[in-house]
């Protein structure tokens, strides 16, 4: 208990005065109605109980019985469409202060999976399409919550990209790809993040599953990147007592395999009792650091109301404007007369997904309620929930604006069966259009979906899932008291067979195996290999303002292997908004990568007129590839052609850069 020593020798030093059923009792939660996620105290001992809940949206349920309110963030996924470090440190902060109020000390999140299958039912609670995007985000939110005291853990180990047969599926990955697209930012979380723990996944990686892994625990975690905190199982990912431990399994969610079966291993011999040790020196290694065998401090104060505020004005930097046609937006509250808000996602804030990411709002602004506030008693705003497009249409005809609310509800634990909106949701878009020119569609969605209904609406806004300020959020955007900054992080396709997994083969998988054979062609990587035009790129959004990329200046790579790209960002409009600039890097055709992959990002926020000279850094890993057969990061010699914009499929800015080769 002396806070003068380390916390890996204060962790030594506990384990070693510890039975081996006290042990045991250490290394799994109780996983009982009232002690949920909770790994028990030991009072003689000091042994602090151990308390985790859910995360990726704010603080989750914890699965208590009775799971206690809390600001419901918009989805990590939005999040990752505001291309916006600090707000990911925010985002990470607020949902952290919540769960340290409530005396609880871990936190599942930040989940960082690759949206390689865009119907993925979790894709809502990652990152995106793109691994350099994801690691940068992930390191900033993991910030955030350590900040606060908490335990970040980053989530799901690795390559857990489907809910379709997530607890049986085999995956067959290529190590390159899997080390230049899959592994990046749980390796930024580990190595810049300094996260306190990892999750393993449901799926097994070429043969084995991910909580008994060697090669994902023990050579690449644990031994390529200096790992120093604690693995958790997924919920009921562990299916073993000794190929788990020495894997490097150290804490499972169920009792199952790590209570009497792992005692009798050790009992008999058939695994050592330095190995449990070694599990536990690092859980409680972790939580010495944060100081959780300490006395607890004051509670800090923490204002809901002032984290509501924050939901909300992230929510409004996530939001991406796809078309705006004639300049349909921003509304003019003064010019119209009466508003018609239309669809099944109008009535009621969209808070987020479902499953064990979903938080309990502390309250909810409707978006009917948000609209009706922002515009006054002078405009009449009727409401009809669209479940007959007739009597949609007919509203919408009697209106001068039109605002149709549709959209999805994925949720852990299934996939969608395609890309299209449910139920009768385009026709209700193609029946109240028809009817009214000014029609305004408002996305809020866990992912891409198809839009054939695009060409006959002028504005259409992906709000995503905006969490407990729903109505507010969707009025301040749509009447222009903020101005859509957001761009995607994943690719909006024409058709459902345009995606990279599209054969059964593939996706989801066949004789109870799925593989990668698109290799590194995921998202956007895929569509510019293959020459397909997607309906929306990665990268694309739209703003109420204007801007222009000027005087592109490149620094060939430092002694440190870093290089630099200046230009100077106008905002060429009449309002004040935020552009992201960024920063593509295609490789010389001997290095065998995607025509073109992202390898930086700045967002600028400018006034009308306004320049700033814009310099975003390079890291060596942008010009580097996984060489299999030598086991390390290499670089190519040659032409590095630098693309710049504000899209993946807008870049006109271009230059380029001469490297030598070598390792990284």
């Amino acid at each position: 208990m002396s806070r003068s020593l380390p916390p890996l020798r204060r962790a030594e030093l506990l384990v070693g005065a510890m039975t081996l059923d006290e042990k045991i009792l250490e290394i799994h939660m109780m996983d009982t109605r009232e002690h949920p996620r909770e790994v028990p105290a030991i009072e003689r001992l000091a042994v602090p109980a151990f308390k985790i809940t859910n995360g990726p949206a704010g603080a989750g349920p914890g699965d208590s019985r009775d799971p206690q309110p809390a600001t419901a963030l918009p989805s990590a996924l939005a999040l990752a469409a505001s291309w916006d470090t600090a707000l990911a440190e925010s985002f990470g902060r607020v949902a952290a202060q919540e769960v340290a109020r409530r005396r609880e000390n871990l936190l599942e999140a930040p989940g960082v999976n690759i949206a390689r299958v865009p119907q993925n039912g979790r894709n809502f609670e990652y990152f995106g399409e793109d691994p350099f995007l994801a690691s940068r985000l992930v390191v900033r939110e993991i910030r955030g919550i350590q900040g606060q005291g908490v335990i970040a853990e980053v989530k799901h180990y690795a390559a857990n990209n489907q809910e379709a047969d997530r607890k049986t599926i085999n995956e067959v990955i290529d190590e390159r790809t899997l080390r230049e697209i899959y592994l990046p930012a749980f390796e930024a979380a580990v190595k810049q993040g300094d996260v306190g723990a990892v999750m393993c996944a449901y799926p097994s990686v070429n043969g084995q599953f991910g909580c008994e892994n060697t090669h994902l625990l023990k050579e690449i975690l644990r031994g390529e990147w200096g790992f120093e905190g604690f693995v958790q199982s997924d919920y009921t990912a562990t299916h073993s007592a000794v190929p788990s431990a020495l894997a490097g399994l150290d804490l499972a969610m169920k009792p199952d395999h790590y209570d009497a079966e792992m005692k009798a291993a050790v009992t008999s011999g058939k695994l050592s009792e330095t190995v449990v040790d070694a599990m536990l020196v690092r859980r409680f290694g972790q939580m010495f650091r944060f100081g959780l065998f300490d006395p607890p401090l004051a509670a800090k104060p923490v204002s809901l109301e002032k984290n509501g505020e924050i939901a909300r004005a992230i929510a409004e930097q996530c939001a991406v404007l796809l078309k705006n046609a004639g300049r349909q937006l921003p509304l003019d509250a003064k010019a119209i007369h009466s508003v018609a808000v239309i669809g099944p996602y109008a009535g009621a804030a969209h808070t987020g997904g479902g499953g064990s990411s979903a938080v309990k709002p502390l309250y909810t602004v409707s978006p009917v309620d948000g609209i009706r506030r922002h515009v006054g008693a002078g405009v009449s705003v009727s409401y009809d929930d669209g479940a007959d497009p007739a009597a949609a249409a007919a509203l919408a005809a009697k209106s001068d604006v039109a605002l149709v609310m549709v959209g999805n509800k994925d949720r852990e634990g299934r996939d969608r069966p395609d890309l299209s909106l449910e139920g009768k949701q385009d026709q209700l878009v193609s029946a109240v259009a028809a009817a009214n020119p000014h029609t305004v569609v408002v996305l809020k969605t866990g992912g891409p979906v198809l839009m054939p209904w695009l060409e006959r609406v002028p504005a259409v806004l992906e709000a995503w899932y905006p969490g407990e300020e729903d109505g507010n959020v969707v009025a301040d955007l749509l009447f222009g008291d903020a101005s859509p900054s957001g761009k995607l992080p994943v690719t909006f396709p024409k058709a459902g067979g345009d995606t990279p997994a599209h054969t059964p083969q593939q996706y989801p998988g066949v004789g109870g195996t799925a593989v990668y054979s698109e290799g590194l062609e995921v998202g956007y990587r895929w569509y510019d290999a293959r020459n397909i035009a997607p309906l929306f790129p990665f990268g694309y959004g739209l703003s109420y303002t204007s801007f222009a990329f000027r005087h592109l200046s490149l620094s060939p790579p430092t002694t440190k292997g870093e290089a630099r790209v200046s230009l100077d960002v106008t905002n060429t409009g009449s309002r004040a908004g935020a552009d992201v600039i960024q920063v593509y890097v295609a490789a010389p055709p001997a290095a065998g990568e995607p025509p073109k992959q992202l390898k930086g990002f700045a967002k600028v926020t400018l006034r009308p007129g306004q320049t700033e000279h814009v310099t975003v850094t390079l890291d060596p890993r942008a010009f580097s590839t996984w060489d299999t057969a030598a086991g390390r990061w290499t670089t190519a010699r040659g032409r590095y052609r630098i693309l710049v914009g504000d899209s993946s499929r807008d870049l006109p800015l271009q230059g380029s850069i001469e490297i030598g080769a070598g390792a990284r």
